[in-house]
């Protein structure tokens, strides 16, 4: 009898020591839930960018704000090719002068929520648009992603009356760079920039059931970070948005 309770006594402590020992279960990333999403259209090849730039710097701090950069394109041809130029940064600006009516695109520019716009280096401007998107409660659609384990993405909407369906967007950006500029409009200047734009791409259509993907990792790389949009109509009005940052933040 002894012998037995001894046994026992050894297997549960072999057991308590197993369980301590044991390497703690993958932790899944949380996502910050912004309120208003500001987009700033730039270029290194436009003089009037870099404060515009810098504000931009100063909105990625705020909890409530997702801000994104998206360097267009249609100002390399001055002489200077912007590194992180892409067409579909020029294609998402056109879409939404369509859809606000504009006559044209310009830089800087800054796009809030998918509905308002102004000139991206006046806070006096944009300062008010996003406290009215805000109070608006625009990102009325709850929005998540979280890293897996190997680095995949777990996004989830949650379900919600729809009424018409809603593109889901990752995207993927860089926090800073800094850019010595050797030609064009901001020739001898280094840019510091921010939320810099790598990879944006559909995921998804919500049509207002509960939805859930795992997609590959959108960061762009070691220093990136992770955002999903959802948004009506492709480029429209945006209700939905979810900020996952850097592993090391």
């Amino acid at each position: 009898m002894l012998d037995n309770r001894l046994m026992a006594a050894r297997s549960l402590l072999v057991g308590a020591l197993a369980l301590l020992l044991a390497p703690a279960p993958p932790v899944r990333a949380a996502e910050a839930q912004p309120r208003a999403v500001v987009e700033l259209f730039t270029s290194e090849g436009c003089s009037s960018c870099p404060p515009a730039d810098a504000y931009l710097g100063e909105l990625a701090r705020r909890p409530d704000v997702l801000a994104l950069a998206f360097h267009v394109d249609y100002w390399n041809y001055i002489g200077w090719t912007d590194p992180y130029a892409s067409r579909l940064a020029t294609e998402r600006q056109h879409d939404y002068a369509r859809r606000l009516n504009l006559r044209y695109v310009y830089t800087p520019q800054m796009v809030i929520n998918g509905t308002t716009e102004g000139v991206g280096s006046e806070p006096r401007v944009i300062g008010p648009l996003i406290k009215a998107a805000e109070d608006e409660t625009a990102l009325r659609q709850h929005v998540t992603v979280a890293r897996e384990p190997g680095g995949r993405l777990a996004v989830h909407v949650d379900a919600g009356a729809a009424g018409e369906p809603a593109t889901l967007w990752l995207v993927g950006f860089d926090r800073e760079h800094k850019t010595p500029v050797l030609r064009g409009e901001n020739e001898g200047h280094t840019l510091e920039e921010y939320q810099v734009v790598r990879r944006c791409e559909p995921i998804g259509t919500w049509r207002g059931p509960a939805l859930d993907l795992t997609t590959a990792a959108a960061d762009p790389g070691g220093e990136g970070g992770v955002a999903v949009l959802l948004q009506l109509g492709g480029t429209g009005r945006i209700i939905g948005a979810a900020l996952l940052k850097p592993p090391e933040s």
